[in-house]
């Protein structure tokens, strides 16, 4: 059985805090921005293939776009991690500042015709998240969807009862954990939203100056298993 110690990027509490704000930006995306999901692209290839049989282009568009803005997002990502790690800063670290910057302005952006550059904006971001922070524990995770997470935990559930495996248990602990902040960053997302429109997004942007601060924490000394 293998064991490291813990970056903090990887750690429980910057995975909830970024699931909040993963399930913050869905909600927020579909109630304030056209009903469009910016965080995952499932949703929008969908809705872009349907729209695509009807002719409607203009909706096409709409959900195309943040699709490629999605890409664009992990092909940036990679860059800052191959060439962006020997400065003061963790690479991780530029790419959680250029996300909140990102949201921050989209906060400036009034909802209406706007709407498209927002999606847009807030698309590039979450595949910047979901790309830069792939891991808790040691175990592969997302921040901005929740399948496969629902997946990974029932699965570390099922090796609990069928082996009696405590790892597995605390594994599946963790994947439930990070379910239930996202779904609790949905509801604060549309309740700050009703409220405060557009510039709800800045909630979010707070989050993740936070998750800046953490992660200037060195790595934690305590060995945990990995899978």
């Amino acid at each position: 059985m293998k064991t490291k110690n813990i970056q903090m990027s990887e750690s429980l509490v910057v995975g909830l805090l970024l699931a909040s704000v993963g399930g913050f930006l869905e909600s927020y995306s579909f109630l304030s921005r056209d009903g469009v999901f910016a965080n995952c692209q499932t949703g929008n290839l969908v809705l872009l293939a349907m729209y695509l049989v009807k002719g409607d282009w203009a909706r096409v568009l709409s959900y195309f776009i943040p699709v490629v803005s999605f890409i664009i997002g992990v092909v940036l990502t990679e860059i800052t991690r191959i060439y962006a790690n020997h400065h003061k800063l963790h690479w991780r670290q530029y790419i959680i500042l250029l996300e909140a910057a990102l949201l921050a302005a989209v906060g400036l952006i009034p909802s209406g015709e706007g709407n498209f550059i927002a999606t847009t904006l807030i698309a590039f971001s979450c595949s910047m998240q979901v790309e830069a922070f792939r891991k808790v524990k040691g175990s592969v995770y997302a921040t901005t969807m929740c399948t496969g997470n629902l997946r990974s935990g029932t699965f570390q559930l099922f090796q609990h009862l069928i082996e009696k495996d405590t790892a597995s248990l605390k594994r599946a602990g963790n994947y439930f954990a990070i379910i239930t902040v996202f779904m609790a960053g949905a509801i604060l997302g549309s309740l700050t939203t009703g409220i405060w429109g557009e510039k709800a997004i800045w909630l979010s942007c707070l989050i993740l100056l936070f998750v800046f601060t953490l992660l200037f924490i060195q790595p934690e000394e305590q060995e945990e298993t990995i899978e």
